[in-house]
């Protein structure tokens, strides 16, 4: 009887758990991964990450971090509720002529609490750029 009510127990305990899991916030984006393409050099390119919350508690980033110094991150910084839409804006500075792929580090509350973005496309010098567009 005791074997039988710790059993009982325990799996009562895993379904309060998984239940309490689903309430949690959770995000989907419109995409993960964007590929700019060829970009002359020089160039600032800009990206944006649109993101809705399908979870059930508001959703809060509590950052955005790229993995270099040569892109730049702003999202936003409110609660997202059930629903909603949000977004991260990625802005890369396009100075090095070649290719790259750079990842951006978001972490939430969300039930998966780290997200990889990712950006990538290759940075052409100047001159090689304007004959590629003719």
């Amino acid at each position: 009887m005791k074997k039988l009510v710790l059993i009982f127990a325990v799996v009562l305990g895993f379904a309060f758990n998984a239940a309490a899991q689903g309430a949690k916030a959770e995000f989907k984006f419109n995409e993960e991964k964007h590929d700019f393409g060829k970009i002359p050099q020089g160039k600032p390119v800009t990206t944006q990450f649109v993101f809705t919350n399908i979870g059930e508690q508001p959703l809060i980033l509590t950052s955005v971090q790229p993995t270099c110094g040569c892109t730049v991150a702003e999202y936003t910084k409110v609660p997202v509720k059930k629903g909603e839409k949000g977004t991260i804006t990625i802005t890369y500075n396009a100075a090095a002529v070649g290719g790259f792929t750079k990842a951006i580090v978001v972490t939430s509350n969300a039930a998966t609490p780290q997200k990889n973005l990712v950006i990538s496309g290759e940075v052409v010098a100047a001159s090689a750029a304007a004959t590629s567009t003719r």
